[in-house]
């Protein structure tokens, strides 16, 4: 979106009610007429019935939900999770510009001493779950 926001506002005891008010945020934001697609995993918060009955009075709003299988996604996690706690989490952005700057730094520095993801499950173990769940479901 461009802009700097203060996500500290955000804290209370209903995560459902605390995604809301996240995205009431958002809605404030975009320009009246642009469609919004939001990726989201599938913590309980993002459906829960407050949030569905939210979506429904936003029709431009669409989420689209990660599979719960996604292995490849828990890397993808670890990555972000590291970023916010190492780059992110108390750093004083005074502008888009300025976390933009700490988010490449950290991804420069990440990218000086690469390693493989190493996957832990043998390949065999993978390939036995895919063929037992292979038969599409009704």
């Amino acid at each position: 979106m461009g802009e700097h926001h203060d996500t500290k506002r955000l804290t209370g005891n209903f995560p459902c009610e605390e995604f809301i008010r996240f995205l009431n945020m958002v809605e404030a934001r975009v320009p009246v007429g642009k469609l919004v697609d939001v990726i989201l995993d599938n913590y309980a918060a993002h459906k829960h019935p407050r949030v569905r009955a939210w979506l429904s009075r936003h029709p431009r709003w669409v989420f689209h939900f990660t599979p719960t299988s996604a292995s490849w996604i828990n890397a993808i996690e670890t990555f972000f999770s590291a970023l916010t706690r190492r780059r992110l989490k108390r750093g004083d952005f005074r502008s888009i510009v300025d976390l933009q700057a700490a988010i490449n730094r950290y991804i420069a520095e990440h990218n000086s001493h690469p390693h493989p993801f190493v996957w832990t499950k043998p390949v065999k173990a993978i390939l036995n779950r895919i063929n037992r769940h292979a038969e599409p479901t009704e």
